[in-house]
């Protein structure tokens, strides 16, 4: 019987608490999650190592969907450049998810300690990365929560594989998807417009991973000394697609590369390019790809960028998202973005030149290193102010603002 699928009245079959300690050793907790705790877990008879992921029940509702969301879709999938599931168990108190143990490091890490770092080192990661995609997107699959830190090399030698991990958002796209989910500096513009996605965002992610691993650079940013006016640029800039290959990082970067970045970061998707599609382009498949070596410059801007413990949180998160709610002092009147009535709770259309109508907050929980969306909307009698926050395990309601013109 296909996990977790029972007949009305039939009763549960769960694992014995033993079972599980039966057969593995359970260490200490490495880290906690939003939604989980990470062990390191020996088989008692193999003494081969995994990681353990633990989800109580007793945190609600969400944390029960998100294991077994995850449980569910890797079970589906078996591919090489995929963390595998190996056992899963359920209790009547908990799930445990026991997976490959990779050992290896992440990306930005192995760059800095390379001697030698070219395009053609990007273009071995990003074919791995784009083989794992396709093969996902085949099984109508898409991953949603993309990032460099779900990127990690499967152990320490040379020639290691890249695998990802962290399939708690992933879902199969019966019909687009309007749950918006991910990391903000990863989003595409259909999720951030509240438009219906599918596997175009995973392509879009991954266009936003090479241009970061080519120039150390994040594509959308924005220095305003106010988090507010700076997120919510940020949003503005992935809305309209507004990123450059600024000089002096990208000057030795090759056309083929920047071909391919832009075929990835196209903002209709459906002109984006596919995962299949960007396989066969010439930088991932040719030898389009230059061998010069761009370590130091790159390095330069990962330490600049990334070093900060603000961007780190982004990069770290997954969001939780809130329904647009009204202002109690006039702020969406002072923008200048009226109503639309054909818009889910009447939320403002954001404005062609204005940023105000996409008045986004990104505030990073230092302890749950989660990070919460919140939007202004017109008053109106039907509030949700009283309504609990919903954790973005993809059921949450829609949030942003629509596109101007959708």
């Amino acid at each position: 019987m296909p996990f977790g699928c029972l007949t009305l009245g039939e009763k549960k079959d769960y694992n014995n608490p033993s079972e599980v300690t039966d057969k593995y050793d359970l260490g200490q907790i490495v880290k906690s999650e939003e939604f989980c705790e990470i062990f390191r877990a020996k088989d008692r008879n193999t003494l081969k190592m995994y990681t353990c992921k633990k989800f109580h029940k007793k945190d609600g509702r969400k944390v029960r969907k998100a294991a077994k969301n995850e449980i569910m879709i890797l079970k589906m999938v078996k591919h090489h450049n995929i963390l595998q599931l190996v056992d899963a168990f359920e209790t009547k108190k908990e799930y445990f998810l026991f997976l490959e143990l990779a050992t290896g490091r992440e990306v930005f890490d192995w760059i800095l300690d390379q001697g030698y770092y070219s395009e053609r080192d990007t273009s071995n990661v990003m074919r791995q990365v784009l083989e794992a995609v396709a093969y996902l997107h085949s099984l109508k699959i898409v991953h949603r929560n993309l990032k460099l830190e779900n990127l990690v090399y499967f152990n320490r030698l040379k020639h290691s594989k890249i695998v990802i991990s962290d399939f708690q958002l992933a879902k199969l796209e019966n019909g687009l998807i309007k749950d918006p989910c991910g990391t903000p500096e990863y989003l595409a513009p259909e999720v951030v417009g509240r438009q219906r996605y599918g596997r175009p965002v995973d392509c879009w992610a991954i266009g936003v991973i090479m241009y970061i691993l080519l120039s150390g650079n994040p594509p959308f940013y924005d220095d305003a000394d106010e988090d507010d006016d700076r997120d919510k640029n940020l949003f503005l800039k992935i809305l309209s697609g507004d990123y450059e290959f600024d000089s002096p990082y990208w000057d030795d970067i090759s056309d083929s590369a920047k071909n391919l970045v832009a075929s990835l970061m196209e903002v209709d998707q459906d002109q984006r390019l596919t995962a299949q599609e960007a396989i066969a382009h010439e930088w991932i498949s040719g030898n389009a790809a230059s061998d010069k070596n761009i370590k130091d410059g790159v390095c330069a801007q990962i330490e600049k960028n990334f070093a900060k413990a603000k961007w780190k949180k982004a990069v770290r998160v997954t969001t939780l998202m809130k329904r647009l709610r009204a202002s109690e002092h006039g702020d969406s009147g002072a923008s200048g973005a009226a109503a639309d009535p054909n818009t889910p709770g009447g939320a403002p259309a954001p404005p062609a030149a204005s940023g105000d109508g996409v008045a986004a907050s990104i505030k990073a929980a230092p302890d749950t290193q989660t990070t919460t969306i919140s939007a202004l909307s017109p008053p109106s009698a039907a509030r949700q102010d009283d309504q609990p926050q919903a954790r973005c395990n993809g059921d949450v309601p829609q949030m942003l603002p629509p596109r101007k013109g959708d």
